[in-house]
């Protein structure tokens, strides 16, 4: 079969090769899956370039969420925590054996249901994104009805999704983007006021469309000067949760202005969840489908790319050009 390979550390257009290996065989506990579709997500280039959390052996397949058939199910696996063959799941790959390859093993007690309202490409890119979006909003910052919430890069994978979210809770969304074609796609995603950092003044631009008030939550993947302006029009008692820090710069708050302003820093970190509390995450996909099902939240998925094409699709992800979400079909 086919898959992307990294060999050493680097840029993924320069480290990922598309080789020819052996199929995995799934151990207990184990599914191999032919994949239907992978979301291309900013920490696959992460993991070329050596500087996520996690350091899989070389070589290794990036990819870390994805949509599959399931083809075979590991010896030993209990009955009660495996999908049957030919079910399609969405799931994240067991690295080193990640998502843009042909076929992959998940773990069969991690990997869930599609939501029949979504295609593979759309499925794929449900989880993380989403999952991040739906615990950043609802679990930490406790998002409400009528409340004013700021979304840094609207128009990205990770800010989409929280677009989404935030209006099917209700809330009205301020989006804040750069280029006038992300503008366009932060509002075809329904954000009610849309802020182009390049051009606009994003903290006056905040209070004008609040009466001066600030945005009660802010959900913040970027860092860096994304969270310094945040800072700078936070409501009172509003949420400031740090999902990411995509501008490679990790902001240094001022605990005494968090103090004096009486707002509050949440930090979100959705892998936790999946050993902290997996009931949780297991509700949240529950609730995720119910609102793929009824139109509430769909993945904008922006390309559709063969397999040949990951390695550019991983550094365009990485470089910012892209939006919406990028999906390998193989």
């Amino acid at each position: 079969m086919k898959a992307w390979r990294v060999h050493k550390n680097g840029e993924p257009h320069d480290v990922m090769r598309l080789e020819d290996i052996p199929d995995p065989e799934p151990g207990e506990g184990e599914l191999l899956v032919r994949v239907r579709a992978a979301a291309v997500n900013f920490p696959d280039a992460l993991l070329c370039r050596g500087e996520y959390q996690i350091k899989p052996p070389f070589p290794f397949t990036p990819g870390v969420e994805l949509c599959g058939e399931v083809l075979a199910v590991g010896e030993g696996t209990p009955e009660i925590a495996a999908p049957e063959p030919g079910s399609r799941v969405i799931a994240q790959p067991a690295l080193p054996m990640g998502g843009f390859a042909e076929r992959t093993l998940v773990s069969a007690a991690t990997a869930r249901k599609a939501p029949e309202a979504l295609d593979d490409a759309e499925a794929a890119a449900l989880h993380i994104g989403y999952q991040t979006g739906w615990f950043g909003l609802h679990r930490r910052a406790r998002l409400q009805p009528g409340e004013t919430l700021l979304v840094h890069a609207a128009a990205g994978g990770v800010g989409s999704a929280a677009v989404q979210l935030g209006k099917a809770a209700g809330a009205r969304v301020i989006g804040v983007v750069g280029g006038k074609s992300k503008a366009e796609t932060a509002r075809e995603l329904g954000c009610d006021v849309v802020v182009d950092r390049r051009e606009d003044d994003i903290v006056a631009a905040v209070k004008e469309a609040t009466g001066g008030r600030g945005a009660d939550v802010v959900y913040d993947p970027v860092g860096g000067d994304a969270y310094a302006k945040s800072v700078k029009c936070i409501a009172f008692e509003g949420r400031i949760v740090v999902v990411g820090f995509a501008s490679g710069a990790v902001p240094t708050p001022g605990l005494n202005h968090a103090l004096i302003k009486n707002y509050s820093i949440l930090g979100l970190h959705w892998g936790l969840y999946n050993t902290k509390d997996p009931a949780a995450v297991e509700a949240c996909h529950a609730e995720l489908t119910a609102l793929a099902a009824d139109g509430s939240v769909k993945p904008l998925i922006s390309e559709r790319l063969p397999l040949e094409d990951g390695a550019d699709a991983v550094q365009r992800v990485f470089d910012g050009t892209t939006t919406g979400r990028v999906a390998v079909l193989p």
